[in-house]
């Protein structure tokens, strides 16, 4: 069974509409791990603008509130706050930036803190109208099936839009009704039922730039545009010669990798996020790339075997990419 067969079976007592159990190409997250939110709050200062006391959802929606989120390193930029604050006022968002910048990770820690159930849609699946916003199955009108953001405009909780500028528009149409004014979504599938957006229900939309580097993307339309209020950008913490100690120590904790090592995995990654956004390699490693290659030297293997395994071929399937690659590891590392 699927997580959003399991979904549906679980809220049909709770939904106006029947429901049968169908499986539809949709990326859902639930996580089960149990974790004490309260410890990891004490970080964050969202409560002034997302109450987790103040919100209240069925027991089997509450269960899609993310669980076991590790805390997200930035530079002072204090984005968890800034992106409650955006959901608080305006009740969506969109967060800009690189592949491996934190983004998902981000909203993930968000929806932890305030309590709030995560619905995530995967913009880049083939994913149709149908699957999102429903369909009868079978014969006849007797047994229809919700779609996610039919489930999330229902119940609430945080619809999360990755890879958003690689939308259909067809699906993107849909959706200004619910994020404008009128706050509603029709389902024309379903005689034009009309469905309220819930009290508590949010919207975050990430992306990468549009570039020829991500296939597939586009630059938002101006209607989609103008219903994200609040746009905030991302980017890595150490880009060129601008090294973040801060991404140092967090390699050194997560590996117990020598701090010499970890120095030297940072600058290579630097220069490597460089060359990314400059377009002269068609990938930037991310902080957790990089702690991939310091676990595998901590446990034994060689500086250069372990970046052979995990940064070189991660960067590119063409072999000159990892040849530039290779030597550049090996200049950074010899020089530092």
């Amino acid at each position: 069974m699927s997580d959003l067969e399991e979904i549906n079976q679980r809220i049909k007592e709770t939904s106006t509409s029947k429901s049968v159990n169908e499986k539809f190409n949709v990326s859902v997250t639930m996580s089960k791990l149990k974790r004490n939110t309260h410890v990891l709050s004490k970080n964050y200062d969202i409560k002034k603008y997302l109450d987790p006391t103040k919100f209240t959802f069925a027991p089997e929606i509450g269960e899609l509130v993310p669980k076991d989120t590790p805390p997200y390193l930035d530079n002072g930029d204090k984005y968890v706050e800034r992106i409650s604050r955006a959901l608080a006022f305006f009740k969506q968002c969109a967060l800009i930036g690189p592949s491996g910048t934190g983004k998902t990770h981000i909203v993930y820690l968000v929806a932890e803190l305030a309590g709030l159930p995560l619905w995530e849609i995967n913009c880049g699946l083939q994913t149709s109208v149908f699957d999102l916003f429903g369909r009868y199955v079978g014969l006849g009108k007797e047994n229809w099936i919700d779609g996610l953001i039919t489930l999330w405009c229902r119940h609430g909780g945080i619809l999360y839009l990755d890879e958003a500028n690689m939308m259909k528009q067809d699906i993107a149409t849909r959706l200004n009704p619910i994020l404008d004014q009128r706050g509603h979504m029709v389902l024309t599938e379903k005689d034009n039922e009309i469905i309220q957006r819930h009290k508590d229900a949010f919207l975050i939309i990430s992306m990468n730039p549009v570039s020829s580097e991500f296939a597939g993307t586009k630059p938002i339309n101006a209607a989609m545009r103008r219903r994200m209020s609040v746009w905030l950008n991302f980017d890595y913490m150490s880009v060129g010669a601008k090294i973040d100690e801060k991404e140092i120590d967090l390699v050194v904790r997560k590996t117990d990798v020598d701090r010499k090592d970890a120095e030297k995995i940072i600058r290579i990654g630097a220069e490597l996020r460089k060359q990314y956004k400059s377009g002269d390699i068609p990938y930037g490693p991310s902080i957790g790339d990089l702690i991939n290659w310091s676990k595998l030297i901590a446990d034994g293997t060689s500086f250069y075997d372990a970046a052979e395994e995990t940064i070189i071929a991660l960067t590119s399937d063409d072999i000159e990419i990892q040849g530039m690659v290779r030597k550049l590891i090996h200049k950074i590392a010899e020089s530092a």
